[in-house]
């Protein structure tokens, strides 16, 4: 397994001890986790999070519909800014393939109405969002669907494969549909933002079947860490140590050693903020195009 982590966790991950003393501090954990909450980067995240969380309600109503495939009918190979010809300088074709766009849980396609448009502005010429039911019961059952989706696209555009990009539960749903049930025949790459690998804590709140498989150790990330050889889908997993609904925040980390997997780390932003980071939009695009690494290893994203 591959991965392009820094080679220490976040500082409050971090053992702690006082300077001159080998006796750790049972407090430092706790000092310098509320140092890193009011740092100037999470207060900058925090009110980003905010302010895109009122943007995306007044959003929502509009994404109700999953969103048809088109081609955007200005991309045209060689007459693009010198930014998109480079981004596809090794691989031209690149441009071509299809990208679905993942929303997750009790959400719609409307959390990626700044990165689709972003991705079309970088040169993908088809670019197109997946709505699956807010009363999906459970993973396995939104993954088939989600891979008869995949089949429609690849019929519509003439394209065998696709890349995906699953933001949270999103992101589960696509994992599990290249990992059990074969869509690695389709899916070029995948990339997950901000998606519970690992569980979260905040699933023991809720008692609902499809909660229940977000709690750690469950029945479904049980069979999510069997063996999966000869699965060809690389996996990109980006997780924020401010996310808030990703409990542990090193729980965003994707972790199979038969995947392809590599994790990248990116600081001060917030759950419903990562579709629309700059830095991570940056990520998605450069992994999607095949660049697999746009930042030095050890190297995580800033806000």
């Amino acid at each position: 397994m591959h991965t392009t982590d820094p080679p220490s966790p976040p500082e409050w991950h971090a053992r702690a001890t006082e300077p001159g003393n080998d006796v750790p501090d049972p407090a430092a954990p706790a000092r310098s986790a509320l140092r890193s909450l009011v740092s100037p980067t999470a207060l900058t995240g925090g009110l980003t999070e905010l302010a895109w969380v009122g943007a995306h309600a007044l959003l929502y109503p509009l994404g109700a519909r999953t969103e048809p495939v088109r081609a955007d009918g200005r991309y045209r190979p060689g007459a693009q800014p010198p930014g998109v010809r480079a981004l596809f300088a090794d691989d031209p074709l690149a441009a071509r393939i299809p990208v679905v766009l993942v929303h997750g849980l009790v959400d719609n396609r409307s959390v990626f109405a700044v990165m689709r448009r972003s991705l079309r502005r970088r040169g993908f010429a088809s670019v197109c969002s997946w709505n699956y039911s807010p009363l999906v019961r459970d993973v396995a059952g939104a993954a088939e669907a989600l891979g008869r989706h995949i089949e429609r696209v690849c019929s519509e555009t003439g394209h065998e494969r696709v890349h995906v990009v699953g933001h949270s539960l999103g992101g589960l749903i696509a994992r599990y549909l290249v990992q059990r049930l074969e869509g690695d025949e389709r899916v070029e790459s995948l990339v997950t933002l901000g998606t519970p690998h690992g569980g979260s804590r905040w699933a023991h709140v809720l008692p609902t079947p499809l909660i229940r498989q977000l709690r750690p150790g469950s029945a479904l990330l049980q069979e999510l860490a069997r063996p999966a050889p000869g699965c060809r889908t690389p996996v990109t997993a980006v997780y924020s140590d401010l996310d808030q609904v990703v409990v542990p925040s090193s729980a965003g980390r994707c972790e199979h050693p038969d995947l392809q997997v590599r994790n990248v780390l990116v600081r001060g932003v917030g759950h419903m903020s990562l579709p629309i980071h700059r830095g991570v939009v940056d990520e998605v695009a450069a992994t999607l195009a095949g660049h697999r690494g746009t930042t030095p290893a050890g190297s995580p994203i800033a806000a």
